[in-house]
């Protein structure tokens, strides 16, 4: 399955059908981050209910600290 990720084409298993799949795929699930889904920001408890399909964009951030 293709997903817009972070403003690039990105092929992804067609198993992962849920945003928190994608998280696991890309080994992010236990990170501090926020999800953008088709425009829309999606709280942590609903990233097992986002359901993705073909052409969905996906916005992925994640904090890093540092000084």
């Amino acid at each position: 399955m293709k997903l817009h990720i972070n403003g690039e084409s990105v092929e992804v298993p067609d198993k992962i059908r849920t945003i928190d799949e994608l998280l696991t795929h890309f080994e992010l699930g236990e990170k501090m981050l926020i999800v953008e889904h088709n425009h829309i920001i999606l709280q942590k408890e609903n990233h097992a209910k986002a359901e993705l399909s073909e052409g969905h964009q996906i916005e992925i951030v994640h904090f890093v600290g540092g000084g």
